[in-house]
């Protein structure tokens, strides 16, 4: 069974682990996982999963996971940029498991807390390399934007979050 819920300190591991995993095949489909897994560390890449509570919790955001039982399978979250607006990181789905919502149902949780926050504009950062999540955002109603942060991601991403009733998919 496919459960949703805040992530809980003994997942930070497994969570880490799912978005490499998966993130890996995107940009580093030469490399094994252990390998990408070092870099990661090694740049600091994960610090805000390490310390979700800080840069998520007390922050008027959320971090998700998505178990099927007892495993973490996805990852989700939502980050405070500016009093009405957020960001949306860190959404990652084992492959197995696509196809079935569960990157959908993680994004409505999240959509939902924005809303309840206050928050008028959610923002996110992906890769031309993302296809599919480039798709799916733009079925969700996010539209390209100029780049809003230095980042190794190179298409920039909005959502007014009145409209996402009628973009549901």
């Amino acid at each position: 069974m496919i459960n949703i819920l805040p992530i809980q300190m003994h997942q930070i591991k497994d969570a880490k682990y799912v978005i490499t995993a998966v993130a890996q095949r995107i940009y580093m489909p030469e490399k094994n996982v252990q390998h990408f897994w070092d870099i990661l560390e090694a740049e600091g890449e994960l610090m805000d999963v390490d310390n979700f509570q800080k840069a998520y919790n007390e922050n008027r955001g959320l971090f998700l996971v998505a178990l099927d039982d007892e495993k973490v399978i996805g990852t989700g979250a939502i980050k405070k940029m500016e009093e009405d607006s957020a960001e949306l990181k860190r959404l990652w789905l084992l492959e197995e498991y696509h196809g079935q919502k569960i990157g959908y149902q993680i994004v409505l949780r999240l959509l939902d807390f924005a809303h309840t926050q206050g928050y008028r504009k959610l923002r996110l950062q992906t890769s031309e390399k993302q296809i599919r999540a480039v798709q799916f955002y733009k079925q969700l109603g996010f539209y390209e934007i100029p780049s809003y942060r230095e980042s190794m991601d190179n298409i920039s991403m909005e959502l007014t979050l009145q409209q996402r009733e009628h973009n549901r998919p």
